[in-house]
């Protein structure tokens, strides 16, 4: 089996829920006591989220982080959020091992469940940016994003609720999506940031949930026992 590395830390709450999917997907596939070997570069959230150089000092952190996880043995490597997915691919350059794409990994799951139209909920940057949005269009789906005031209110609960574990606002995460599904026709709804699964679970909705994390997880354990 390859050895996974995982840059993590964005936030922590996101990591750990990386890391109880391992487990539990490993459990799954290999029984109770095999596991791929699993290597987490966790980083200091507060010198991601406040960079005072922006995205050019958060790319330097994920580069050195990457780059470390190299150093280590890694042989896959992935980030386990959405948005520093923006710069993936000048992560990606800087090292000389194949890095996982949590985008990639989510189209092929789309397309595996027969979705055509979902609705994007993430952190503001994701919802708003070209990166994640053309990537899908790319791929022949239909991306329906909220409102402003939605925006606005779905990034807070992600950094002031959920990044704490703090579930409060969960029906009106529920609500938003079913308001979707009814006025907007969407068939699915993408957690497009690995913090949203604490509060959106399957079941909660009627449409189909893709938990970006979890899916993720899945793709990096197949291709480290070469599924």
């Amino acid at each position: 089996m390859k050895r996974i590395g995982l840059i993590g830390g964005m936030t922590p709450e996101s990591t750990l829920y990386y890391y109880r999917n391992y487990i539990r997907m490993s459990r799954e596939l290999f029984g109770p006591f095999t596991f791929p070997e699993l290597i987490v570069y966790s980083i200091n959230f507060a010198e991601f989220k406040d960079n005072p150089r922006g995205w050019e000092g958060r790319k330097e952190l994920l580069i050195n982080a990457a780059r470390a996880l190299e150093k280590a043995g890694a042989e896959i490597i992935a980030m386990s959020a959405n948005t520093p997915h923006m710069i993936f691919p000048e992560v990606q350059k800087a090292v000389n091992v194949p890095m996982v794409s949590i985008i990639d990994a989510l189209i092929e799951e789309i397309r595996r469940r027969g979705v055509k139209k979902a609705l994007l909920l993430g952190t503001k940057t994701t919802m708003t940016a070209d990166f994640y949005r053309n990537a899908l269009r790319e791929a022949g789906f239909e991306v329906v994003t909220p409102t402003g005031e939605e925006m606005e209110e779905v990034n807070r609960i992600i950094f002031e609720e959920l990044s704490f574990e703090n579930l409060r606002s969960r029906s009106y995460l529920i609500a938003l999506i079913e308001r979707y599904a009814k006025e907007r026709g969407i068939e699915g709804v993408i957690l497009g940031c690995t913090e949203l699964p604490l509060a959106i679970k399957p079941g909660d909705v009627s449409v189909e949930i893709f938990d970006t994390a979890k899916i993720h997880m899945r793709k990096l354990i197949e291709l480290a026992s070469g599924f």
